[in-house]
């Protein structure tokens, strides 16, 4: 019956996203946005950035609550497209949002038809199942970021950014941001759940972290500068280009000394020298500057907080996820509110925050309380990850053996020191019966000596 309902709800999306409403050349921001448009944005940021990355864990955890958190996903998906295309107020042309929308739809129905493909548990073993798992598995996996792009477009596309000359600032601002936030997912997963992954392979974390940044370098290094190399070079050109040369020249470095499971100090070292980059990164606006510098900031102390934590917490040793210092988690959340910090200070953001007379302080407290919520989402992913399905069961099992362990070392602890006399000389009886049985040198069999030590 819910399978129907799944597939009677998608039929019906076909005809939602072909209704086109996009009749206006461009956005008139004097005209409000009504109410469906509102239920709109609230219902999708719910669906998109919580219930189907929480979905999303469910399934990698193997939890019988997956395909029904899922299936309600897919259901109020729908409904929040039907609401997007019949709102009134604020019109929109044809955007990126929508572009996304309609992938995100074929995406649903693949996902969808697959799913329940996978539910009949036919062609058990064949390679068409295989196949299908797997592609399951990675449009899956990619709900979370196909999910913040889309969120990212509707915003600016509610408020009209972006549009013209605005363009390329704007996708450096929201792709660098995201990248810092996306570094800081990793970190929190390696920290919570990947010790045993570096470990099989040999690798540090910041073997990784090196690689990634030397390539991210060399993209910069060529892109940050649009018109020929010899001429129209203005001093964020240069500065932006200069950013890519010193990420792939320390991130070469960094792959060089981190090698064969070391740690390294570099990848912090370059997230330092790019936060005081971007702190003295001068702008139009008095509070333009004044966000980019705390965006810098937040770079640079997470920056120092990683040397601390590699360097003398850890002394260099590979991180332990069944002993994690609270100053570990630290660097990840300096890096979430990093990344919103600079995503949050594009020029038209900055512009409409200064017409509104807001000053950097209420601006920086608001992106502070989204930093914060940002983190406990990610905490709560992967803290969900290791308590739901099969790993719950696992988790539960190690529970219990710790516990019976300790309540032995307990018992033990307040024995009396006859008692652990006793059991001293028991177990350093070096005598065996003749049927391989311990022989206690107090008189005492076995079991009245266990009783006595209880």
């Amino acid at each position: 019956m819910k399978t129907l309902a799944i597939w009677a709800a998608l039929s019906f999306l076909g005809s939602a996203v072909a209704h086109e409403h996009h009749t206006v050349e461009e956005i008139d921001l004097g005209e409000p946005i009504d109410a469906i448009l509102w239920i709109h944005m609230i219902l999708q940021i719910g669906v998109w950035g919580f219930l189907f990355p929480i979905g999303m864990v469910l399934g990698l955890s193997k939890s019988r609550w997956h395909v029904p958190v899922q299936s309600t996903g897919i259901v109020l998906t729908i409904a929040g497209i039907f609401l997007g295309h019949h709102h009134k107020g604020r019109q929109f042309p044809a955007t990126a949002h929508g572009v996304m929308a309609t992938v995100i739809t074929f995406l649903l129905v693949a996902q969808t038809s697959l799913g329940v493909y996978l539910k009949l548990h036919i062609h058990e073993g064949s390679k068409i199942r295989l196949y299908s798992v797997r592609i399951h598995g990675v449009i899956g996996r990619a709900w979370p970021i196909v999910g913040w792009v889309q969120m990212l477009l509707g915003v600016v596309t509610a408020l009209g950014y972006c549009t013209g000359g605005n363009l390329g600032q704007c996708l450096a601002h929201y792709i660098m941001g995201s990248a810092f936030i996306g570094y800081a997912c990793i970190l929190v997963i390696m920290l919570q759940l990947g010790a045993g992954w570096l470990k099989r392979r040999g690798q540090s974390q910041e073997y990784f972290d090196s690689w990634v940044i030397c390539v991210w370098g060399i993209v910069n290094t060529f892109t940050e500068h649009h018109d020929a190399w010899n001429k129209n070079w203005s001093h964020k050109d240069m500065q932006h280009t200069m950013m890519g040369v010193l990420w792939w020249a320390g991130g070469a470095l960094g792959v060089f000394l981190s090698r064969k499971g070391k740690r390294s100090f570099v990848p912090a070292v370059i997230i330092i020298m790019t936060g005081w980059g971007m702190s003295a990164h001068e702008q139009a606006l008095m509070i333009s500057s004044k966000i980019h510098a705390l965006f810098g900031y937040a770079l640079m102390a997470a920056g120092v907080v990683r040397i601390i934590e590699v360097c003398f917490v850890l002394q260099d040793s590979p991180s332990d996820s069944n002993n994690i210092r609270i100053l570990q988690y630290l660097p990840p959340y300096l890096l979430v509110l990093g990344g919103t910090m600079f995503m949050g200070a594009t020029d038209e953001e900055m512009r409409r925050a200064d017409g509104l007379g807001i000053d950097h302080v209420t601006y920086a407290l608001f992106v502070f309380s989204l930093s914060f919520i940002i983190f406990l989402h990610i905490s709560f992913l992967v803290h969900l990850y290791s308590n739901s399905g099969r790993n719950k069961a696992v988790n539960e099992e190690v529970t219990v053996k710790e516990e019976g362990y300790e309540a032995i070392r307990l018992s033990h602890s307040h024995s009396s020191p006859t008692q652990d006399l006793q059991a001293e000389s028991f177990e350093l009886a070096d005598r065996r019966s003749e049927d391989g049985d311990p022989v206690d040198l107090t008189g005492k069999d076995e079991i009245d000596w266990m009783r006595s030590a209880r």
